[in-house]
C-alpha cells in the first residue's frame, strides 16, 4: 500500500497508464507532469498495457524452493519440547543451521524456554484477545461485616455498653468489581 504522500497514488499511476497506452501522451511529458522519472512512468505504462493492476504488489516470494520441510520443522518442534535445549544443540542434532531452528521455534512460539510448561513440557496457553475488553472477568470482593450501627455515622454510642452485640450469622457486603482479562 503506497503512502498518502506517494508520487504516484494507484488512482495517479492508472491516470498515467491512460494518458500514455490511450491518449499517446510521450513518456518524457507525462514524466514531467506527474514529476516523477520516465522509468517510473514506463513501468506503470507498461503495467496499464498489460491489464494488471494499479496498487503496489506483495514484495513475497511466489515460491521458496529452500523451505525447510514440514517433517524437520516437526521433529525440530518435537525435540525442544522432550529435551528442553536451545537452538545450537537443536541444530546439532537435526544438522540444520541454528538460525533455522530458531525461525522454526520463533514461528512455533516456542523460541523461549518460558513459553513451555516446566512440569509436563507443553507449551504453555494464554488467552490472547484482538483488543481490550474482548474477555471480561468479575472478581467479588468481601468486605467484613459491617453492623448497621457502623453504618450511620450520625449515631455513635457514647460508652462500649451501648454498643449492638454483632450477630455471627450476619451476612458479608459483596462489591463487584470488573477486571479486564
Amino acid at each position: 500500500m503506497s503512502h498518502p504522500n506517494a508520487a504516484l497514488t494507484p488512482r495517479h499511476r492508472l491516470i498515467v497508464g491512460r494518458l500514455v497506452v490511450d491518449e499517446g501522451w510521450p513518456i518524457s511529458e507525462v514524466a514531467a507532469r506527474f514529476q516523477v522519472s520516465w522509468p517510473t512512468v514506463k513501468r506503470w505504462a507498461d503495467r496499464y498495457r498489460a491489464g494488471q493492476s494499479m496498487p503496489d504488489r506483495s514484495s513475497r516470494p511466489h515460491r521458496s524452493p529452500n523451505k525447510t520441510d514440514a517433517k524437520t520443522a516437526k521433529r525440530c518442534i518435537q525435540l525442544r519440547l522432550r529435551l528442553r535445549e536451545g537452538p545450537v544443540q537443536l541444530a546439532c542434532r537435526l544438522g540444520i543451521a541454528p538460525s533455522t531452528v530458531h525461525r522454526i521455534l520463533t514461528d512455533a512460539h516456542l523460541n523461549r524456554l518460558s513459553h513451555v510448561d516446566r512440569a509436563t513440557g507443553e507449551p504453555v496457553r494464554r488467552y490472547e484477545h484482538d483488543h481490550p475488553g474482548a474477555m471480561l472477568h468479575v472478581d467479588v470482593k468481601k468486605l467484613g461485616q459491617h453492623p448497621r450501627w457502623r453504618r450511620l455515622a450520625l449515631r455513635r454510642p457514647t460508652t462500649r455498653r451501648e454498643e449492638p452485640r454483632r450477630d455471627p450469622g450476619q451476612a458479608q457486603e459483596q462489591v463487584p468489581g470488573p477486571v479486564d482479562g
